[in-house]
């Protein structure tokens, strides 16, 4: 349920078109509903604005299956992060209308229509085409909690030429997801030549030394562009939560 759903609800309970047994048993799984593999936060949008999101690792295609249906029976908006593709071809044989992203290793199924609650853009910078996973599952979830996306591929360091080329886009958004990997160089660069909020996201993406994305995130967190936030490892959805936040618009 969300703010709106509440809204119609009791405005309608208010005006008689609802009873108040009609009232109690559509509000029965608030806050949360108890599925025995799991308690589904449906009350979880009321509290941040966004539906609870499914993580697709660890579990198996028959409990996200389980989880999934119970949303899609609340006709709540659908995301499933790292899911792989055995998984995603069960999980949309039982729900053909959602879709698999395999580039971002996500599913998501749009039951309600997202209304663009940000007040600008977002924009999703990606160092390196093996960067491109977290740089998508990034893009994938801002635009899944109502934000305007763009997306920037292979502007790393290496070719410092291909950025500058961009200032002008980079300059245009409201937030910045920066996703990089190897020493991690690219938010730093960026966090120099704008002046708006710089997420960084460092990636596992590197050779030996890279230690698995360590060093790429030992090196934003030393960035010496004042005011890059950084997020964990090959963390694309934090990243996007957070900047659907700062961009969030005000309530009226």
């Amino acid at each position: 349920m969300n703010p709106n759903d509440l809204k119609i609800l009791l405005e309608d309970l208010s005006n008689g078109r609802l009873s108040v047994e009609d009232g109690m048993k559509r509000l029965a799984t608030l806050p949360y509903e108890n599925l025995d593999i799991a308690c589904l936060d449906h009350h979880r949008q009321l509290r941040q604005g966004t539906p609870e999101t499914i993580l697709g690792a660890s579990k198996t295609a028959a409990q996200i299956i389980t989880i999934v249906g119970a949303m899609v029976r609340r006709n709540s908006n659908v995301l499933v992060t790292r899911l792989d593709e055995s998984k995603a071809e069960q999980l949309l044989s039982e729900f053909p209308q959602g879709c698999y992203d395999s580039e971002a290793r996500t599913f998501s199924q749009v039951q309600s229509p997202i209304e663009i609650v940000g007040r600008g853009k977002i924009l999703v910078v990606c160092a390196g085409t093996s960067d491109l996973p977290v740089a998508r599952e990034a893009a994938v979830t801002a635009r899944m909690l109502g934000n305007e996306v763009e997306e920037l591929v292979d502007v790393g360091v290496a070719g410092i030429h291909r950025l500058f080329d961009r200032l002008e886009l980079l300059r245009s958004a409201e937030v910045l997801i920066v996703v990089a990997g190897m020493e991690g160089a690219l938010p730093s660069v960026i966090g120099g030549l704008v002046a708006t909020p710089v997420i960084a996201v460092p990636t596992s993406v590197g050779y030996g030394a890279s230690f698995g994305g360590i060093a790429a995130l030992l090196g934003m967190l030393n960035s010496c562009a004042s005011g890059v936030t950084v997020v964990n490892i090959d963390n694309g959805f934090g990243a996007a939560c957070a900047a659907a936040r700062i961009n969030r618009r005000n309530p009226s």
